[in-house]
């Protein structure tokens, strides 16, 4: 067994959109004692996840568009459980972040004018979405990495994070396993004065996940380190195809495909949804409204898209069968009456051009490239079945933070998908547009105390030598396996339970043995797994993490559960205010919704000492902001540290 160590001030862990954009930050400020650490650069959501065309959300930038920071502030205040701040920041930050990523190379398409136009997406009253087509998250990615190394930023690849190093709230370094040894046990202890994680969501929790297989979190280390939790009952799942790993959002739902149910085998073949509208059109018209109201959500259940989830989720999950999307045909192999259509649908195919042939030639007019996508890995639209399933999509919640988006660890951010910056729902395509917005101002919170004088102080001797020996004691955890079962198996068998249970339709009854299944998992983790080889020893700590991950969300979800809160969202409680789960369709969806009953108030969940802690507080509200430039100025002058700000060009 090997360990080195390196004093670095700054670490980034994660090498996609966010973690790249905050490295970039740092080193804008001047700061140039810094390193990006990654499992796998070329791994996770930025670089391997898309949809027909992938959204990122800023302020409208075009026409006649009527906007401004507060108006999208209040909007993304709007989805619930959102802290006022974060939304002010993610708002006022929007036009700036979006146009570095215009200047870094990006290609958002606008008009002969360069005015970068958008179209509408879910939860969003306006045209604030953008997209640069199905691989907008991998463009920024590339294009952020390229000039991370034209800065000469140093990465540090195939270094997995495995344990924070904090003591009285103070962060002071990461433990870090070397992936590159595969003969000898061999770890990087990084001290450091500042860590921004930027590791994405805890997609490995589940089983059924749209999230690309190199997605997998590491939100266990900071649990376990005293971060708190917060949101993290609030999840979207949504319709995805199975191979690839692909929403199937936007587009591929507005073309209007067929839904086609089979048996295992591929037998049976049947249009079920047309068994629950009272005609084919509509069916139609919900799944073409599916296409931006997506992901599921309670709300939209009756009357509205949402019941297509429900039906895919019921046919796969209830009834064990396989659902496709069938883009050859229109459904009955008939001409669609498109007059018959609700209106919108009418409008926005007939401004398409799309009022036409069969789903394959819509989409290939209103979309190639996420035909191309599918091409690209081994799916011919215009021949092949698409198989579906209902996913998890995307964790709103996650570790909590401030205004800078610093967790309560001073010294320790959470940016990007990580972060808990959103609420109960948002406006589709936030995500990215938070990751950029929450690596500037981690970034900012840096210079400003380096400014003040107030970072940070190296770690004491005799702290270090504590911590050194507490990394040293985590470090011979493996070498203490003596369990019969693969690190695999319990691994799948924990994904598939987490599904099961804190999916997109839960019950206490089914939380509560999860949650009791993740704690009996951790608790004899050791005499339960084999002994891991060199080469096994990521995935060890990595299902370590996991379930600290599953038991922190579980008990979040079952604590949401008892409190007497209702559905919301895209979680449908099936015995939400006592009612026993139903067995059959729609009777099994008929549950209380919360009505925004619990919508100002925040959860926010700690791990201490293996047990797990609710407490739940107000939002904090939208700023009370005064706009009177000469005020704004003086505080802007003061909070820089101006030497003379009462000198020439104050006119």
């Amino acid at each position: 067994m090997k360990i080195r160590e390196l004093r670095i001030e700054h670490v980034v862990v994660g090498t996609g959109a966010a973690g790249l954009q905050a490295a970039l930050r740092l080193h804008q400020y001047g700061e140039t004692d810094l390193a990006v650490i990654a499992e796998n650069i070329n791994a996770g959501t930025s670089r391997n996840t898309g949809s027909d065309k992938q959204t990122y959300y800023k302020l409208s930038l075009a026409g006649r568009d009527p906007d401004s920071v507060r108006a999208m502030a209040e909007d993304l205040f709007a989805g619930q459980c959102v802290d006022g701040d974060l939304a002010l920041c993610e708002a006022a930050l929007s036009v700036r972040s979006f146009l570095r990523l215009v200047e870094l190379g990006v290609p958002f398409p606008c008009t002969e004018y360069d005015e970068f136009m958008g179209y509408k997406t879910d939860h969003d009253r306006g045209r604030r979405a953008t997209s640069a087509g199905p691989y907008t998250s991998r463009l920024m990615t590339e294009c952020l990495e390229k000039s991370v190394k034209e800065n000469e930023i140093r990465i540090l690849d195939q270094m997995q994070a495995i344990r924070l190093l904090v003591r009285d709230g103070i962060l002071y370094g990461v433990l870090c396993l070397d992936k590159r040894e595969t003969k000898e046990a061999s770890y990087l202890l990084i001290w450091c004065k500042n860590l921004i994680l930027a590791t994405g969501g805890p997609a490995g929790m589940y089983h059924d996940s749209v999230y690309p297989v190199s997605q997998l979190g590491a939100s266990g280390l900071a649990f376990e380190a005293g971060a708190k939790g917060k949101n993290l009952t609030e999840w979207q799942f949504g319709m995805a195809s199975v191979k690839p790993r692909w929403n199937v959002s936007g587009t591929y739902m507005q073309v209007l495909p067929r839904f086609i149910s089979t048996d295992t085998d591929g037998n049976d073949q049947r249009e079920f949804l047309l068994d629950y509208f009272e005609s084919p059109e509509e069916m139609l018209s919900m799944i073409f409204l599916k296409g931006y109201q997506w992901p599921f959500d309670v709300n939209k259940i009756y009357g509205g898209s949402s019941v297509i989830d429900l039906l895919v989720y019921q046919e796969t999950i209830l009834k064990g069968r396989k659902v496709y999307l069938d883009f050859t045909q229109n459904t009955g192999n008939r001409e669609i009456p498109f007059d018959k259509l609700n209106q919108e649908a009418y409008d926005y195919l007939k401004q398409a051009g799309a009022l036409c042939g069969t789903p394959i030639e819509r989409l290939q007019r209103m979309n190639e490239p996420a035909i191309s996508f599918y091409r690209d890995h081994n799916v011919d639209l215009y021949r092949d079945k698409l198989e579906i399933a209902v996913c998890a999509q995307h964790n709103n919640g996650g570790i909590a933070a401030d205004a800078f988006w610093e967790t309560d660890i001073r010294g320790l951010f959470a940016v990007g998908e990580v972060c808990a910056s959103h609420g109960v729902t948002r406006p589709g395509g936030t995500a990215l547009n938070a990751g950029q917005v929450g690596a500037l101002r981690a970034a900012e919170c840096v210079r400003l105390r380096k400014l003040h004088k107030t970072e940070c102080k190296a770690c004491p001797q005799n702290l270090e030598e504590e911590l050194r020996k507490e990394a040293f004691d985590f470090i011979k955890t493996p070498e203490q396996a003596s369990g019969t079962v693969t690190l695999q198996s319990m691994w799948a068998a924990a994904s598939k339970r987490m599904s099961a249970s804190g999916g997109m339709i839960r019950s206490r009854q089914n939380l509560k043995s999860a949650l009791d299944a993740a704690d009996a998992g951790l608790a004899s983790f050791l005499e339960t797994v084999q002994k891991p080889e060199v080469r096994q020893l990521p995935m060890f700590y990595r299902l370590r993490d996991m379930l600290l991950s599953q038991k922190v969300y579980l008990y979040a979800m079952l604590d949401y559960a008892e409190s007497g809160a209702g559905s919301r969202g895209s979680a449908l409680y099936t015995d939400a205010g006592g009612r026993k789960p139903a067995s059959s369709f729609p009777d099994l969806y008929k549950c209380r919704l919360d009505q925004e009953a619990h919508g100002g108030i925040i959860q926010e969940v700690v791990l201490n000492e293996d047990v797990c802690r609710a407490k739940w507080r107000p939002v904090r509200p939208l700023p009370d902001v005064d706009y009177f430039f000469e005020n704004q100025w003086k505080l802007y002058r003061e909070r820089e540290l101006e030497v003379n700000p009462n000198g020439a060009g104050d006119d």
